[in-house]
């Protein structure tokens, strides 16, 4: 038998440490929580319109509508940030119509600067209103062509790195710059990235408990490689739908071994998906873990009312509860039902608040999670070669 040396063995908590500090001197994301944002700050404090409208698609808008998503409910924004992302041509006309044009600052982020979807959503919305140097930044890599186009009509712009993928980009000039002008603190958001980076690389609780994590993913791909989040939240659907793309994008690979690896991205949210999913993780093949997030002050006093329902006086134990300790009890009591089962792995990451430093600390946690899986399971965590494939044959098609 002739074995390959690229043979694949789990590596070591240390041997894996190790690469991951060697890689945050070539990957550019681990340098983001320790950035000088000044520019940023200034350019916001100069920005009066209203409406900030995000065109991007996939890691050029997914992380930040996930901050703004995660925080629009519980802060009153004065500024609103919209989201152009989709080619939908309903869906275009149905957010224009929510826009004051004569009040929108036009945000364009490409980092390659030529995305089809977003080059084509930009070329419509000059047919809607004028567009220049007083209501359009661009966001790209330095030397881009879109870029180019911005410097030929003196607008302003901001770089993404080359050294920074699109999914790991919200807390680059992508997601800073766009809540920046609507009020965000975006100065808590780096502050609580530095405060995972530090504990992760000091060896101390991060470190301890991603490293445990992304070990059992490993260890246990073959059996459970669908990765669940449950969130007790809708403040946190945003958050889902970066986390799918995030995991999904950057993990599923062919490995060195040429291996396939599959860890299958799900997001749910409680209490809703209780009634519609909860059934298949209880009683269906044992193929999934589960990750819930639960908050643990949301800060929100309303109440279920004394009420009287003829014929549903057994449910009057409800009465004068807090809809928080409802939705705190019903993620209890899937935990406890989950863990009776003993035979689903499962974890529970608690958010102390919904603002800006919970958010940023449980989405830098994920970036750091992917990377450590990634180096696991030996694979390129921050191409997408599956991506590009479909990306070639549409521009081929369209030239055609």
């Amino acid at each position: 038998m002739k074995y390959s040396k690229n043979f694949y063995t789990i590596k070591s908590n240390e041997s894996i440490f190790d690469s991951i500090v060697d890689e945050k001197n070539k990957i550019g994301y681990y340098k983001l929580p320790f950035q000088n944002c000044e520019d940023i700050k200034s350019f916001a404090s100069t920005v009066k319109q209203k409406h900030i409208a995000v065109i991007g698609i996939g890691g050029s808008s997914l992380g930040t509508y996930a901050i703004y998503d995660f925080l629009k409910r519980t802060h009153n924004f004065e500024k609103k940030l919209h989201f152009f992302e989709t080619t939908d041509p309903i869906d275009i006309n149905d957010r224009i119509k929510k826009l004051d044009l004569d009040d929108t600052l036009f945000i364009v982020i490409s980092k390659s600067g030529t995305t089809i979807e977003t080059v084509s959503l930009f070329k419509y919305l000059h047919t809607k209103t004028t567009i220049n140097a007083l209501n359009c930044v661009i966001i790209s890599e330095s030397d881009s062509k879109l870029t180019q186009y911005a410097h030929a009509n003196q607008m302003e712009t901001f770089e993404i790195p080359k050294d920074v993928g699109g999914r790991f980009s919200v807390f680059s000039s992508v997601g800073l710059l766009p809540l920046a002008c609507i009020g965000v603190n975006i100065e808590e958001l780096l502050h609580a990235c530095r405060d995972v980076y530090s504990s992760f690389f000091n060896k101390k609780e991060e470190y301890s408990e991603l490293m445990e994590k992304a070990r059992f993913i490993i260890e246990n791909k073959h059996r459970f490689n669908i990765n669940v989040i449950f969130s007790y939240s809708s403040a946190l659907e945003g958050f889902n739908k970066w986390y799918i793309q995030l995991w999904g994008e950057s993990l599923g690979k062919i490995n060195v071994n040429h291996t396939r690896q599959a860890f299958t991205p799900i997001g749910l949210i409680g209490p809703v998906d209780q009634h519609s999913f909860l059934q298949l993780i209880a009683e269906g093949k044992r193929d999934k873990t589960v990750t819930f997030i639960k908050v643990l002050s949301r800060e929100d006093s309303t109440e279920i009312p004394e009420v009287p329902l003829i014929g549903l006086e057994e449910l009057n134990y409800l009465d004068k509860l807090s809809f928080s300790e409802l939705i705190t009890q019903q993620v209890d009591a899937t935990i406890q039902a989950i863990d009776e089962m003993n035979d689903v792995p499962y974890d529970v990451i608690s958010i102390q608040k919904i603002n800006a430093f919970s958010i940023a600390k449980l989405m830098f946690r994920y970036q750091l999670l992917t990377s450590i899986v990634g180096k696991f399971v030996r694979i390129n965590t921050y191409d997408q070669p599956g991506v590009e494939s479909g990306k070639i044959i549409l521009k081929n098609k369209l030239k055609n």
